[in-house]
């Protein structure tokens, strides 16, 4: 997974990638609404229902929770956090304010590998104080071809390439994604990006997250993940980056932003 930094020698290693890194190009996408973790990305997101009065959500991978890594088949729901986010301006250049979480609202990296954390602040508060609108969390399944921006707040540096498709089943070690996005080569993702929004670069609006890429050629196992198909066949693609699906997540938020799984057309995993 390309998730935490662990150590000064994994940072440097880190920020020579991101110098060497080609440098995206995005004429229309900006840091507005990405937050920097302390070790991974993420962003402020909303469905297009959901009132600007609701408790604001911010988006990151599963594998970014504070505590470590949710167990395969794990599900959390309404866990107390009190994380803090920097808000960034929109060249990403600084932080223009810090919002602090509540809770955890949701996170699994079970089919899918998403946190969901609920903000002290309201929509409307942030962008009052901070002047951050909210990007819209969209509702509809990604399609292949749509050129894409991984916006990672942790590096301040924007990724841009295309859809290259789907993947029936993504493994990695233990773990399971279903439906998964592959990137075509040239998103460059690092370690700390993991948690950025995937952007449609049409629209600026999400349609999904950041979360891992095989760096060393091997077959399913840690940072590795393989592609399986709906017969069972393993794909391994070298340097290859995946990132997650997030339009099956209004359908399990209520207007106040908390989860409920037994909504009509929520298809998350349960606990």
């Amino acid at each position: 997974m390309i998730r935490r930094l662990v150590g000064a020698a994994i940072a440097v290693t880190a920020t020579f990638a991101l110098v060497t890194a080609p440098e995206a190009s995005a004429a229309t996408t900006t840091f507005t609404g990405a937050v920097a973790l302390s070790n991974c990305s993420g962003s402020v997101v909303k469905p297009a229902a959901t009132p600007m009065d609701a408790p604001a959500m911010v988006l990151s991978n599963g594998h970014c929770l504070e505590e470590g890594m949710p167990e395969p088949g794990q599900v959390i729901v309404g866990q107390a956090s009190n994380r803090s986010f920097d808000l960034l301006s929109p060249d990403g250049q600084s932080s223009v304010g810090t919002v602090t979480a509540t809770k955890v609202v949701y996170a699994t990296m079970t089919d899918t590998d998403i946190s969901l954390y609920q903000l002290s602040d309201t929509y409307a508060d942030i962008q009052q104080k901070y002047h951050v609108p909210p990007l819209e969390l969209v509702n509809s399944h990604p399609q292949a071809g749509t050129p894409i921006d991984v916006v990672s707040g942790y590096w301040k540096q924007i990724y841009s390439c295309s859809i290259d498709g789907f993947v029936h089943e993504l493994h990695e070690n233990n773990w399971v994604w279903k439906d998964s996005i592959r990137y075509v080569p040239g998103c460059e993702t690092i370690g700390g990006t993991s948690g950025s929004p995937v952007v449609d670069r049409n629209t600026g609006k999400v349609i999904g997250v950041n979360n891992t890429s095989n760096d060393n050629g091997e077959r399913c196992t840690l940072n590795n993940p393989c592609e399986v198909d709906e017969a069972g066949n393993v794909t391994v693609r070298p340097n290859y980056k995946y990132g997650e699906e997030t339009y099956g997540i209004p359908a399990c938020l209520t207007s106040a932003n908390e989860i409920d799984l037994n909504q009509q057309g929520c298809t998350l995993p349960k606990p």
